[in-house]
């Protein structure tokens, strides 16, 4: 960060800078832990508490939770991209990588 001249907003630069970004970092990695350990063992609990039948274990579900993620990740890029090009033709740009009409 000293070499490019970054800083955070609000927070002297050295020693203070690197504990707040040990601060953040521990708690996004307790709250991702959390989440993993509660879509992990939801369908063990669902089948001991009500007999559910559940037919995917926890990591099975954890595959498809991160992948729906991702779909939807994608998704919205997509619709983006989409808008952007849409605005691009509208402003008429020459740039766009649009072909001219």
């Amino acid at each position: 960060m000293k070499r490019s001249g970054a800083f955070v907003p609000g927070i002297r630069p050295g020693d203070q800078t690197a504990r707040y970004i040990d601060k953040i970092l521990m708690r996004l990695t307790l709250v991702g832990a959390a989440y993993i350990t509660i879509v992990c063992l939801l369908p063990e609990f669902l089948i001991l508490k009500w007999n559910v039948p559940f037919y995917f274990g926890g990591t099975s579900l954890l595959i498809i939770v991160v992948v729906t993620m991702d779909f939807m990740t994608q998704v919205q890029a997509y619709a983006m991209s989409h808008q952007y090009e849409s605005l691009l033709k509208k402003a008429n740009f020459k740039g766009s990588g649009l072909p001219a009409k």
